[in-house]
């Protein structure tokens, strides 16, 4: 089979690995692409766009905080003695509910007392743990800083703080002042981050602890180091204090896992967004199996195509090979073969076996005469006369010219002379003008056969030139005749 369609079965493989090697090229090509595409822009993009939203969501309430500090009515009233808390407790509510903050508070210098929304809170004390930020602010070279601490008034809730100091119109401190935002909040705007860039977003502080994560994070660690394969790159972020960015790649529980990671020095958090390589990969992978699948289709096509056509072809050459073009029968050299296999099953069988040489009878006339379409016509004729005259076994070919030869198989010589002598009359008896347009006047074609039983032990050659002998004494004897070899 496979000398058979061997080359079709390399073309088909040369052209399916064609396909996938084509497939596969452009998938690696897309691949790298794609990740050199999100390592060096989109992660990057994606984490400027975070920096700049949350700088804002931060900035909005440092103005607050700025315009607090530098209200006259509060450095006049604490100036004035802070009489009135009322005024200040009102006062604080308001920029509460304006700025939609969780709390808004002021620090006096002068009497340490604790202003929020909802009254005094408390007298500050130096030593206290939870009085050391405004010690930290009240030496503070900056106008504020941002801070992440518990809320006393609002039940210890994380909260960011922004700290901003209060200067009287000499410059002197006053105190502090500023709003509050929970990580519910900024969790919130994690959220909706990372719902608008598609990216995983969490935030951890300098010593690695995870401070802040989208609601749906699957991380169940609490630090960078407990991360399976992010603690391998934990040491380079934590390394990062500057602004920048910094793109880092690691294996992941689902595959690489792209990172870009920056310091922010508002918080003093640093920032990781990621990005699973293998998310963004599906669609490029999706393509790789429907180009393959169409790739095996087309091949699959091809090589059917391909099939059909090689088996007609092989099939023509074969029949061309075997079979004479005009009559349809086996020609010469086919018959050999047909012939070997037929004396070997007749001597296995020991069963007679005789083969008959049939000639047209002037045949040349015909040709001169009529021309040589009408002498291919009674070639023909006889061809269909004699397949209709014998049996299904036996076998028929053009033996070459006007010469046909017949094999009969189980079949005495008397028989196969009987057999000779009723095709010859059938042809004799047909009117070949009735099969053709080409003869406007009536027809009649004889034939002269010579008919050899095969002997044990016989060569091809003997029995033919025993048949031709007859054939040729039926020729001596007048044509229109059946002679047998004895």
């Amino acid at each position: 089979m496979f000398k058979k369609y061997g080359l079709l079965v390399w073309l088909t493989f040369l052209l399916a690995g064609g396909f996938i090697f084509t497939s596969v090229a452009g998938y690696l090509t897309s691949k790298n692409t794609l990740q050199q595409s999100l390592a060096e822009q989109t992660l990057p993009i994606t984490g400027d766009n975070v920096y700049s939203e949350i700088q804002k969501d931060i900035l909005r309430p440092v103005f607050a905080s700025s315009l607090m500090a530098h209200d006259t009515f509060v450095r006049d009233w604490m100036l004035n003695g802070e009489e009135d808390q009322e005024l200040i407790t009102k006062y604080l509510k308001e920029v509460k509910i304006k700025n939609n903050a969780v709390t808004s508070f002021l620090v006096s210098n002068q009497t340490l007392h604790y202003y929020h929304a909802d009254g005094l809170l408390k007298t500050i004390k130096e030593g206290e743990p939870r009085d050391v930020w405004f010690y930290r602010v009240k030496n503070l070279k900056a106008d504020y800083e941002t801070n992440v601490d518990v809320d006393l008034a609002n039940h210890d809730a994380v909260t960011i703080f922004v700290n901003y100091r209060i200067k009287d119109y000499q410059g002197q401190f006053l105190g502090v002042t500023g709003i509050g935002l929970t990580l519910d909040t900024l969790r919130q705007l994690i959220d909706s981050y990372q719902k608008r860039f598609a990216r995983r977003i969490m935030f951890a502080d300098a010593s690695g602890k995870i401070m802040l994560a989208g609601s749906g994070h699957s991380l169940k660690a609490q630090r960078l180091q407990e991360v399976p394969g992010l603690n391998t790159v934990t040491p380079a972020i934590l390394a990062n204090k500057k602004s920048q960015s910094l793109h880092l790649e690691y294996a992941g529980e689902k595959g690489t896992v792209l990172l870009n990671s920056r310091f922010l020095p508002e918080l003093g958090w640093h920032l990781l967004v990621e990005q699973e390589l293998d998310t963004e990969l599906r669609p490029v992978q999706n393509m790789l199996l429907v180009n393959i699948a169409i790739s095996a289709g087309i091949t699959l096509t091809i090589a059917i195509i391909m099939l059909f056509m090689v088996r007609r072809y092989q099939q023509r050459l074969e029949r061309s090979a075997s079979t004479d073009a005009l009559t349809g029968l086996l020609n010469r050299q086919a018959f050999d073969f047909v012939f070997k296999a037929a004396i070997l099953d007749a001597e296995r069988s020991r069963q007679p076996m005789c083969a008959v040489l049939l000639d047209i009878d002037f045949f040349k006339k015909v040709n001169d005469k009529h021309g040589h379409l009408v002498g291919d016509h009674v070639l023909k004729e006889i061809a269909a006369i004699a397949r209709r005259s014998l049996r299904e076994s036996d076998v028929l070919c053009r033996w070459g010219g006007e010469e046909f030869l017949i094999l009969l198989k189980n079949c005495t010589l008397e028989k196969a002379t009987s057999i000779a002598e009723n095709l010859r009359g059938t042809i004799e008896g047909n009117d070949f003008s009735r099969t053709t347009d080409l003869l406007k006047t009536r027809m009649n074609v004889t034939v002269s056969m010579g008919v050899a039983q095969c002997k044990e032990n016989e060569s091809e050659d003997s029995v033919f030139e025993r048949a031709d002998q007859a054939l040729y004494q039926a020729k001596e004897n007048g044509r229109n005749s059946v002679y047998f070899a004895e």
